[in-house]
């Protein structure tokens, strides 16, 4: 007999394992029991559910009267709910009923799960003993039940086998809804459509176009209208629809997505023309008319749909156009002339079209009455890549009177549908120009202060009067004086809106004059110059208007960087920027070449952005200006001992070269055998006789043109001239000591190289005092190479002071301000001393030419076999000539 207790018994006991697994083959036969229960009765759910998707796929809903659908739709949720009944007879099978199918089908006899659930009938020891492992027998048995699947046994219940009359039905249905007329399941619970006949003798020809913008081609219908899923077209595309054939117009219609029918109407200039008629005979002959014309329909599609015409229907799923998205790239930041640099980035799906930034007033007066509107900032965003893009933007608004105050920045983008996106605020101080002058900013104030309020023009005639109590301490210039009075007097009689601008043009011109001269006159040029280009670049303009607009920007740049090169000539150095952002002439010339070949080659948008990289370079130019203070004093005496080195080296090459002249005609005279000689000269050592014992005379050939008056002197003279020369190298050497001593006070210290040529110096000058050429132009030579090295040493120690002072770039080089001792066009400039041989540059044409014919005369020369061989040598180290 079985115990009622649920306690473990038998093998379970103390086999845990066995218990668990036991357990688990107990669970999966319950369940699959329920199986076999549940299978026979769901075959009448599922029969139902297949016949209403057959009648669905077939299209019997759409094609009976409602009142048929709606009875048909009642007789199957009655069926449904009918087949559910049998449902209220299923249970949970019970542990024993698995135990026991679990037996039958591994075939274990002797019941070895049930057993270990039972009790011997008589308790005894030895009973006890043998039931135990009688038990332990039978648990061995356990470990390989398997419950295996339901066995429902449905041809017990469905002995015709009718169950495949709706599995075939099904999958026959669904073959049929893929076609034109198959139906939906959602035909049941829907009206059905208005039966339309086809007309065979319509032809009808459809097509949609996207938006030119979207980039996407225009999508043709098909004829018989088979698309079965939404046409997927962008939103604002257009709706074409030709219709042909027939004896009648045929009807366009639109239904929208909530149902509503729209007629698509025809265009005007596809309606027939009928001739004039009576009103009888017009009648008649409308509707023949209308057959021999095909008429055009058109729309633009903003919302879901599907097109109806003669019977055929196209659906429509359209694709909303989202609006644009813009944001800083960074905060907006002031460039060196103080031009709103901005980056941005923008974002659409189908591109931007115009981007801006809006630039309005933190503190606003409601009562003020401005005189100029907002600033406009236009944004560069390139048309190539305007779907997901970014780029920086700078432009100069140092002229609006909003300069130098609060303003809040909004960037707002612009797509080709009229969509707008704004970026967040944000709050910065307008850049203005940064004004040197005092004077010039005072003016610059007056300006603004009745530009942005014209009711506070007194205020600003008060900041004039002001300026000219004491002209003679605070206007150095009279030019100055008289153009601020000439503006006072304007700013007295200014009251229409017009005269008002004048007058504050009029003063910003002044500031910018007593700030810069004709700089800012042409760099205001070079501005409308790129501006007018970059319109133009931007509508598509022509070829000849492209050139033309390339020419004026050359000429306003050639005049920009001449006035900005002029400026720059008395400018001191300034080691502020990095030497590798040096701008040369040949670089604007190169960079405006490419913008105008980009353009003709119709590469618009690759021009633009290189004219914009053109006008963010332009603004960062910084010009050099007139250092101030005990640094400037300082340069101006760097500058000085420069310029003396500068002169000291001209001198002494000078030197040597009279030194060679006359050298060479003193050792020509004594070739020529001059009876005024001694014969203890020391010139006649260093002869050297021709191949038969004769002096060669070469000097004769030569020609009486270009004699210097040396040529006329004798031999002695020319020594006695050579002698007299001793002064001036000794006065030279003086002047390298005096040098010397200079730099020392100014905390520099002398090379090496000017001790070296200091006595290079005396040594020559020792042997000019005794007639002695060749020595002399020997030490000479070392002199000058000594002097040179002296050169390079004393500016290695100025660039380092001054780095000390002003600091170094990155890569400590020297900044912009100096630019490796050239002006913005890449020329020496004046104030930096003398060129020492260190910056080598392509030389130009004339240049080119010019030493082209120093080299002939020198080959000329050399050919015709000079006398001397240490003349002989020169010449061939000349021409580099091992």
């Amino acid at each position: 007999m079985k115990s009622p207790s649920r306690q473990k018994k038998g093998a379970f006991a103390f086999r845990p394992s066995l218990a668990r697994l036991v357990t688990t083959k107990r669970l999966l036969a319950r369940i699959v029991l329920f199986f076999e229960q549940l299978l026979p009765p769901l075959m009448p759910v599922l029969s139902v559910i297949a016949f209403y998707l057959c009648a669905s796929w077939f299209g019997l809903f759409r094609s009976v009267p409602d009142w048929l659908r709606i009875l048909l739709l009642i007789a199957f949720a009655a069926a449904f709910l009918v087949s559910l009944l049998p449902f209220r007879t299923l249970r949970w099978p019970r542990v024993a009923e698995a135990d026991r199918m679990l037996e039958e089908r591994n075939g274990l006899p002797h019941q070895p799960v049930t057993v270990q659930e039972d009790e011997p009938a008589f308790d005894t020891p030895f009973g006890r003993a043998l039931w135990r492992e009688h038990q332990t027998r039978m648990a061995e048995k356990i470990a390989a039940l398997d419950a295996g699947l339901p066995r429902p046994d449905i041809a017990a219940h469905d002995r015709f086998a009718l169950r495949a009359v709706p599995a075939l039905l099904l999958v026959t249905a669904f073959g049929y809804s893929l076609s034109i007329n198959g139906g939906s399941i959602r035909d049941a619970l829907q009206a059905a459509p208005e039966q339309v006949v086809s007309n065979p003798a319509v032809r009808i020809d459809a097509w949609v176009t996207p938006p030119s913008y979207t980039g996407r081609a225009p999508i043709y219908l098909t004829a018989d209208g088979s698309e079965q899923a939404p046409i997927g077209i962008p939103q604002f595309s257009g709706l074409t629809v030709r219709v042909s054939g027939g004896k009648t117009a045929e009807k366009v219609v639109f239904r929208k997505a909530n149902g509503e029918a729209q007629d698509i109407a025809v265009q005007a200039d596809t309606k027939p023309q009928q001739t004039a008629a009576s009103g009888s005979e017009q009648q008649t002959a409308a509707p023949a008319s209308q057959a021999l014309f095909a008429q055009t329909h058109m729309m633009k599609l903003q919302e879901n749909g599907a097109l109806e015409v003669n019977g055929r229907r196209w659906s429509f799923d359209v694709l909303p156009d989202k609006a644009p998205e813009i944001a800083f790239d960074g905060l907006p930041k002031p460039s060196v002339n103080g031009a709103l640099e901005i980056g941005f980035t923008v974002k659409d799906d189908y591109g931007v079209q115009e981007a801006h930034a809006e630039i309005v007033p933190v503190e606003t007066d409601p009562t003020a009455t401005p005189l100029y509107p907002l600033p406009e900032y236009r944004l560069d965003v390139p048309r190539r890549n305007a779907r997901d893009a970014k780029g920086v933007t700078s432009r100069n608004l140092t002229e609006h009177p909003l300069a130098g105050k609060r303003v809040r920045i909004t960037l707002v983008a612009k797509d080709a549908a009229g969509q707008t996106g704004r970026s967040p605020p944000h709050e910065m101080t307008l850049p203005s120009r940064p004004f040197n002058e005092p004077l010039a900013a005072a003016v610059a104030e007056e300006r603004q202060v009745f530009a942005l309020d014209t009711r506070k023009m007194p205020q600003a005639i008060a900041l004039n009067e002001a300026l000219t109590i004491r002209p003679d301490e605070t206007i150095p210039k009279l030019t100055n004086y008289l153009l601020l009075e000439s503006a006072l007097a304007r700013m007295k009689l200014a009251k229409s809106e017009d005269a008002l601008k004048d007058t504050a043009q009029y003063l910003w011109e002044i500031a910018l004059g007593m700030e810069d001269g004709d700089l800012s006159l042409a760099e205001r040029k070079l501005r409308e110059a790129q501006q007018k280009l970059a319109d133009a670049l931007d509508r598509n303009a022509p070829d000849a208007e492209i050139k033309k607009l390339m020419d004026e920007l050359r000429k306003a740049m050639q005049d920009y960087m001449t006035e900005l090169a002029e400026r720059m000539q008395n400018a001191p150095m300034q080691p502020n920027q990095n030497a590798q952002n040096t701008l040369r002439q040949q670089d604007l010339e190169r960079m405006m070449d490419q913008i105008e070949n980009l353009a003709r080659s119709g590469n618009r948008d690759a021009a633009q952005q290189m004219l914009s990289e053109l006008q963010r370079m332009m603004n960062n130019l910084q010009a050099g200006r007139p250092q101030r203070g005990q640094q400037g004093q300082e340069n101006s005496e760097a500058r000085k001992q420069i310029d003396k080195l500068g002169e000291i080296l001209r001198d002494q090459q000078k030197l040597m070269e009279q030194t060679f002249r006359l050298d060479q005609q003193l050792r020509d005279r004594m070739q020529r055998g001059e009876t005024d000689m001694g014969e203890n000269d020391p010139l006649l050592d260093e002869m050297n006789p021709g191949e038969n014992g004769e002096p060669q005379d070469q000097q004769g050939q030569q020609g009486k043109e270009g004699q210097q008056p040396s040529d006329q002197m004798t031999a002695e003279q020319l020594r006695e001239a050579l002698k007299q020369l001793r002064a001036q190298q000794d006065a030279l050497g003086k002047q390298l000591g005096e040098l010397q001593k200079s730099l020392g006070e100014m905390g520099m210290k002398p090379g090496p190289g000017f001790g070296q040529a200091q006595r290079e110096m005396e040594g020559a000058g020792r042997e000019l005092g005794q007639g002695r050429g060749q020595p002399a132009v020997e030490g000479q030579g070392r002199a000058l190479e000594a002097l040179r090295q002296g050169a390079r040493d004393m500016m290695n120690q100025m660039m380092q002071a001054q780095q000390g002072q002003q600091g170094q770039g990155p890569n400590g080089q020297v900044g912009q301000g100096d630019q490796n001792g050239r002006d913005p066009l890449g020329r020496p400039r004046r104030t930096q001393g003398p060129d020492f041989g260190d910056n080598v540059k392509v030389p130009d044409e004339i240049d080119v030419q010019r030493a082209r014919e120093i080299l002939d005369a020198i080959r000329e020369k050399l050919g015709n076999n000079p006398p001397q061989e240490m003349e002989r040598r020169y010449l061939e180290r000349l021409l580099d000539i091992q």
